[in-house]
């Protein structure tokens, strides 16, 4: 297999901060924002804690559940107010993962999803058609072609994931500057070229022209400085990855971004059809046109006595 995946490690436990500071030129009157920042459990992730602080004070809080099982915040700010400051601060208990057998072919999984009734299929049939960011009308051949190399007739959907992962990981560079949220998978396709959301789309979409289901995961990604350089902190990431519905497996994570399958480093906080579902935050403001600045810093800090695997 050519994606990697960390052995004999232990469990990691981590201390999490994400604070997003939006600041405008202008006193904004009203605003209203929906924020997925709060970590989710997972069968693999415990969730000791997790809160989120918010200033100025909001008029409005409240908690639910989404249609995936996220844990989504909604704040409402009635009052003027010249910026705002989401602070989410979590502990959170990660077990290393591991791949148990290859699966069943991809031909069998794709039909296996398509028989699904009840309650998995309720999981995982929205997770299989088109969505916002990865629209299968307009990009599906391209996705079908970078899905076919990777899964012939009879490969299993593990190996195949892995083989994916691979090759969006070996045939597409890393651009920080070269897209946005907004930038259409056939510029990221085109320029062979993006960043982790973007590879999370390109790997979701080309499962999805097969008939598997393939989840957009949002989440933390912990870096290791260099040997000898101090660690920085607020420098790590926010993340993305894709998983894959395995019959009597469940989900399978894989990270194409690092040609890995996700391990004790990676902090799961949402998943959906793509990042429109699980946008960190996102919301409506109300006031003068004003410019916006817009600063993220993300800490993911291990608590455990032991060095890093």
């Amino acid at each position: 297999m050519n994606a990697s995946a960390d052995v004999g490690v232990a469990t990691r436990h981590y201390e999490v901060s994400h604070r997003t500071t939006y600041e405008y030129s202008k006193a904004m009157t009203d605003g209203y924002t929906l924020a997925y920042l709060l970590p989710r459990p997972t069968p693999l992730q415990v969730v000791e804690r997790a809160e989120v602080d918010v200033v100025p004070q909001p008029d409005q809080r409240a908690e639910h559940i989404d249609m995936f099982g996220n844990r989504v915040l909604q704040i409402g700010i009635h009052h003027s107010h010249e910026s705002l400051t989401l602070l989410a601060e979590s502990a959170v208990v990660v077990e290393p993962g591991t791949v148990t057998g290859q699966g069943p072919s991809w031909e069998d999984t794709a039909a296996a999803v398509d028989r699904l009734r009840g309650g998995d299929a309720l999981t995982v049939r929205p997770l299989v058609g088109s969505s916002p960011y990865v629209p299968l009308d307009q990009h599906g051949a391209a996705l079908r072609d970078l899905a076919e190399r990777s899964f012939p007739p009879g490969r299993s959907v593990v190996e195949g994931a892995n083989r994916l992962c691979h090759d969006i990981y070996s045939t597409f560079d890393y651009a920080g500057s070269f897209t946005d949220i907004s930038t259409p998978l056939s510029k990221v396709l085109e320029g062979r070229r993006g960043v982790c959301q973007d590879f999370a789309h390109l790997a979701a979409g080309a499962l999805r022209t097969l008939g598997l289901a393939a989840r957009y995961v949002s989440g933390y990604l912990e870096t290791v400085p260099p040997p000898g350089r101090p660690r920085l902190v607020g420098a790590d990431a926010s993340h993305a990855w894709c998983s894959v519905w395995v019959p009597d497996q469940g989900w399978l994570d894989f990270d194409p971004t690092n040609d890995r399958f996700p391990t004790h480093r990676h902090v799961t906080v949402a998943w959906g059809r793509d990042y429109g579902d699980v946008a960190p935050s996102r919301g409506i403001l109300i006031g003068p046109s004003a410019k916006q600045r817009l600063t993220v810093a993300v800490d993911v800090r291990p608590t455990d006595p032991s060095p890093v695997g």
